[in-house]
């Protein structure tokens, strides 16, 4: 019987993890998502201000500005050491928030800095 009830116990142990659902705490979801907006705006702004040094134009500006975002979403996922689900809610948060504000931050300082460089 001893060893009946000790399969039990460890069969119940295994059945509560398995309905053990993962949470996140709000608060820290929520600076989690600031860090990724205030990253991907910070970066928009030094890669228009790259763009417009190496005075880049058209779709090639914004080819440039895709890559940047991929290097950020990459330096993101490796600071959060690869397990994205412990500190977001899924990989869509880490990879696309942010990047449309950030694309405009994107032109208006690549244009600002190819006008400085290369206009006047």
């Amino acid at each position: 019987m001893g060893g009946h009830n000790d399969s039990s116990a460890s069969e119940k142990k295994l059945s509560e993890a398995a309905n053990v659902v993962p949470t996140l705490n709000a608060e820290n979801l929520q600076s989690n998502l600031k860090v990724i907006y205030y990253s991907r705006t910070f970066m928009s702004i030094i890669g228009g201000v790259i763009a417009g040094i190496l005075g880049f134009t058209g779709l090639t500006g914004f080819i440039f500005y895709f890559l940047v975002m991929a290097v950020t979403s990459v330096g993101l996922i490796a600071k959060a050491g690869f397990t994205v689900h412990s500190y977001f809610d899924s990989w869509n948060q880490i990879i696309l928030d942010g990047f449309l504000g950030g694309l405009l931050s994107f032109v208006l300082f690549w244009t600002f800095a190819y006008d400085i460089v290369h206009i006047f």
